[in-house]
């Protein structure tokens, strides 16, 4: 169904603009009023930050409380499985907001200042869930600009590695399948690791990796093993009774790799088409230097005895990193350009769900990916506006799709409704064969892009279909 003004979606069309010209006033307006929505500041995305770490620190915080009041009681263990679960469930949809804070840095829209842009996106986003802003803003630009295209959309080669492509349109009945599958936790494994390596090595297709000036796949490989060595190092070392021993293990092992880093040729780091705000140099170390930190404070908590602080860190993060995090990642992905064209209205959709869906599958104003794809640089506390506002536009009034409910609808089974998420996906909704083909420019509005010729060789041959 298209978007309606007086629909159930509960939008109202903006006022006419009275007896001046609508036609010549309508469009500069209009104007005036994406530029403002395109504005940025340096704080309010700290409050949206901010929530995320409340609801991570009251879940955790609780859940090890229940523990320690099962075991007060002399309960067995199992009683702390309920608890534990619902820890993991709030994690990891805490975990795709992480996500939603790399997203926002990505397009630059987390912070107006660049460097506070990429250093809280990284810091406060992307280090705690073992990435980092840069190498996903060459991901996901090649996305943006190349939606839907099976050749170069990265979101498209990654979900067919991992083998969570779906043959779109697709029954209720096999969707629901299709989700189960996911409960089998080595499907969620595997989309990790191929998330993860695309992240960090690219797409071979992607036009924004410089091909020719790769650089050395051993820097990365270098802090992969980091992240995992050190661990086991402080853990064998405070489990063998070795504690103060873990302290310099760690302290060991980042000296190393900083150093590392620091004496790195510069043809050994990852090259692309565009530019970085920060180093690859410094986010290598400012990733190690992360991790130390983290480590540090789970060792110091374990030998202080204090608590089970790695036992926690792994079930309580690690766990839901790889089961929860990635499930919830999964049911977006699917939906949100799954049985869609490559239209400017039409290769995505707007998405009204319950808040608790909304956190966990559409963080950070990804329930209004229409109009984010449409204009990627309003940041997503906006983008409910921007899309009120777009409603006076026919085309996008007329093709863009406004879905309610995941699974069921808000308002019944009445005739006159939005289509769930479910529903989108079906034979009623799949594409026309010869739909429009868009490629989008505007989402490079705030990167710096070299070698825009190569960039522009790739939007045509794209736009031609080959």
């Amino acid at each position: 169904m298209t978007i309606d003004a007086g629909s159930a979606a509960g939008f109202s069309r903006r006022a006419t603009l009275g007896a001046v010209d609508q036609a010549s006033v309508r469009p500069v307006r209009r104007g005036d009023a994406i530029r403002e929505l395109k504005k940025r500041d340096n704080y309010t995305n700290f409050a949206h930050i901010g929530f995320v770490y409340l609801v991570i620190a009251a879940s955790v915080g609780l859940t090890i409380w229940s523990y320690s009041e099962v075991a007060a009681a002399g309960l067995g263990w199992w009683w702390n499985i309920p608890m534990t679960l619902l820890c993991v469930a709030a994690v990891g949809a805490s975990q795709h907001q992480f996500g939603g804070v790399i997203h926002e840095g990505t397009h630059f829209t987390l912070f107006e200042n660049k460097i506070l842009n990429e250093a809280v996106s990284d810091w406060l986003g992307g280090f705690p869930i073992y990435t980092s802003t840069f190498q996903y803003r060459l991901h996901h630009l090649a996305h943006h600009q190349f939606i839907n295209d099976p050749l170069r959309d990265p979101d498209w080669a990654q979900l067919h590695d991992s083998g969570h492509d779906l043959d779109f349109p697709i029954t209720h009945v096999d969707m629901l399948k299709e989700l189960g599958k996911q409960l089998w936790l080595p499907n969620l494994f595997r989309y990790m690791i191929v998330r993860a390596r695309y992240s960090a090595l690219g797409h071979d297709n992607n036009p924004y990796i410089d091909r020719e000036h790769r650089g050395d796949r051993l820097p990365t490989t270098a802090g992969v093993l980091y992240a995992v060595v050190a661990p086991i190092a402080a853990i064998t070392l405070i489990k063998t009774g070795h504690g103060p021993w873990a302290f310099a293990a760690i302290g060991a092992l980042t000296a190393l790799l900083v150093a590392y880093y620091s004496l790195l040729d510069e043809s050994k780091l990852p090259h692309a088409h565009v530019d970085t705000v920060i180093s690859h140099r410094a986010t290598s170390i400012s990733r190690i230097v992360f991790m130390a930190i983290v480590y540090s404070a789970l060792t110091a908590v374990e030998v202080s005895g204090l608590g089970p602080a790695w036992n926690y860190y792994g079930l309580l993060w690690i766990l839901p990193l790889f089961t929860t995090f990635p499930l919830f990642m999964i049911m977006r992905q699917w939906v949100q350009h799954g049985n869609a064209d490559r239209g400017r209205y039409t290769n995505t959709r707007v998405f009204l769900v319950n808040p608790f869906i909304r956190y966990a599958v559409f963080p950070f104003g990804m329930d209004y990916h229409l109009p984010h794809h449409i204009y990627a640089s309003v940041p997503h506390y906006k983008l409910k506006g921007l899309h009120e506002l777009l409603l006076d536009d026919p085309q996008y009034r007329e093709k863009g799709i406004v879905v309610e409910g995941y699974f069921n609808s808000p308002h019944g089974e009445v005739p006159e409704r939005n289509p769930t998420v479910i529903e989108v996906l079906g034979e009623k909704y799949a594409p026309k064969p010869d739909g429009e083909v868009y490629v989008d420019t505007n989402t490079l509005e705030y990167a710096n892009v070299r070698d825009a010729e190569a960039i522009r060789r790739e939007s045509e041959a794209s736009a031609r279909g080959e």
